[in-house]
């Protein structure tokens, strides 16, 4: 794969919870590679800490040239099992739009080769020591006052809302 390798169809999958900055680039970057982009937001009633649709409506109003699926589960993740890997791919296959795809899979993360050669695609790993936007949602989670500058606006409204008022 060449760095300006364009695709038709590409593929995000995450948990957003909540959505940063960081994944705002992420996805700004795979927009700029692809022609049709989705993105996948893994919900779980047993671990969201923000509702899976409101990250997805937030995912949206940011990223109006991706298309954004809030994809509920109730999956654990474990990348040595192949068993549930085959559940995750059915899963994601079942919520994928088009008849081909995705041909590439973005991601910072390290599942993103493993995720990507099930589907068969490109795996294309998008700053993955995340330099251009030093956060990640847990940190967020963990700190959410510290960190009020890596969230676009209506999430931090929400955080102030919900996390700080309280």
């Amino acid at each position: 794969m060449t760095e300006n390798e364009h695709f038709s169809t590409g593929l995000i999958v995450g948990r957003f919870d909540p959505p940063h900055l960081g994944h705002s680039h992420m996805i700004e970057q795979a927009l700029e590679r692809v022609d049709h982009l989705v993105v996948y937001v893994n919900s779980s009633f047993a671990h969201d800490t923000v509702p899976g649709e409101l990250r997805g409506a937030w995912l949206a109003d940011l990223h109006p040239s991706a298309e954004v699926r809030v994809v509920r589960h109730d999956l654990a993740t474990d990348w040595n099992d192949e068993e549930l890997w085959a559940k995750w791919i059915a899963l994601f296959r079942a919520h994928w739009p088009y008849d081909e795809g995705p041909h590439a899979v973005f991601s910072s993360d390290s599942y993103v080769s493993p995720l990507a050669d099930r589907f068969a695609a490109t795996a294309v790993s998008v700053d993955p020591n995340r330099a251009a936007v030093p956060i990640s949602a847990t940190e967020i989670r963990e700190e959410p006052a510290a960190h009020l500058d890596k969230v676009a606006p209506p999430v931090r409204q929400w955080i102030e809302s919900n996390w700080l008022a309280s």
